[in-house]
């Protein structure tokens, strides 16, 4: 993987390391999100819709009719937003990586792919890469969950918690729901980077070519499985039968 600048700030006595190309790649990805979002939704035309609009309907109502699973019609409405906002920070999160790596951030050239020789700091990653990004969104959710179960059905939420097992199982759903994603694209990106810097006929061109649409298309199942999840965790407090 390529190196990337980090800076630390000490806070009482104990050093918080911040990596830069992580804080820029996440708000890259948010700007991303935003202007997708805009281009997407402006100028609607509700009857004849066209380019980047049909494909926000599309976007909207696939991932309505899976979250109508784990909720109501009514509460899933409620959580819309956030569930598709959720799916394309993701989305274009994984995808930032596999694209700076197939355009210059290698040490050697690809003449099949275009890429010069380059020797210099990344600062561009995909952000989910990083372990720290899934577990920070994966603890947000879980807290969010919690505080829906508390503050809707607070008697069968700590009722719950008479069995052991379901101690175990909220402890674990955070840490394997993080895993899930940042182990995914992180091996990706480390694939590649074998097959850039291993050089050779075998290991670029065609086959780069094929891994990184592979790398694309995990990618997106990765944002979605993620996303989904959350819905799912979210769903078991909002509802307790569920």
């Amino acid at each position: 993987m390529e190196k990337t600048p980090k800076f630390s700030i000490d806070v009482l006595g104990f050093p918080l390391v911040f990596d830069l190309t992580v804080m820029i790649s996440t708000m890259f990805t948010c700007i991303v999100v935003f202007l997708f979002m805009m281009l997407a939704t402006r100028g609607r035309n509700m009857r004849r819709p066209t380019g980047m609009q049909n494909v926000m309907e599309l976007l909207i109502e696939f991932m309505r009719n899976t979250v109508r699973q784990s909720f109501d019609n009514r509460t899933a409405e409620k959580f819309m937003g956030f569930v598709v906002s959720l799916f394309l920070f993701i989305f274009f999160a994984n995808q930032l990586g596999v694209i700076m790596m197939a355009t210059g951030y290698v040490n050697q050239d690809i003449p099949a792919l275009g890429v010069t020789s380059t020797d210099h700091l990344s600062f561009f990653k995909s952000p989910t890469a990083d372990f720290n990004v899934p577990v920070v969104m994966a603890l947000a959710i879980t807290l969010f969950a919690h505080f829906i179960g508390i503050t809707r059905h607070p008697g069968a939420y700590f009722k719950a918690y008479i069995n052991p097992m379901h101690i175990v199982e909220e402890i674990t759903k955070p840490l394997t729901h993080a895993m899930r994603l940042w182990a995914n694209i992180f091996a990706g990106e480390i694939l590649i980077t074998i097959l850039i810097k291993l050089g050779g006929p075998l290991t670029t061109g065609a086959p780069l070519l094929v891994w990184l649409g592979y790398s694309v298309f995990i990618g997106a199942v990765q944002a979605y499985v993620f996303t989904i999840l959350a819905t799912i965790y979210i769903s078991q407090k909002y509802t307790p039968q569920h």
